[in-house]
């Protein structure tokens, strides 16, 4: 699949407001990606939904819309009711990125 494992950056990381909040952001990112993790493994898909809503919503105000978009997928796919097992790349994709964003202060 040839998935990017380049860091992703916040589009807000030039903006001196906003870097300390993007650095707690991404301190939170592995307590999430856990969860999602757990969430996929053990079918929860209401836990799983709710922290992709949380994502979706949370991400695109910290610069990093792509995490929100992924988010969205999985959100939208599960509110039609399709199961977990229908939807790993989506899951697998979202903790991708969320494993590759990073501030300033990593670089």
């Amino acid at each position: 699949m040839g998935q990017d494992n380049n860091p992703i950056f916040s589009t807000f990381a030039d903006d001196p407001e906003m870097f300390e909040l993007i650095g707690l952001f991404i301190v939170e990112l592995p307590d999430r990606i856990e969860t999602i993790r757990q969430a996929a493994q053990q079918g929860e898909n209401d836990a799983l939904k709710r922290i992709a809503h949380q994502l979706r919503g949370a991400a695109p105000s910290y610069g990093f819309s792509a995490i929100g978009e992924a988010a969205g997928r999985v959100e939208s796919t599960l509110q039609q009711g399709v199961g977990l097992d229908q939807l790993p790349d989506a899951v697998d994709e979202l903790i991708a990125l969320c494993e590759r964003a990073t501030d300033a202060r990593a670089a």
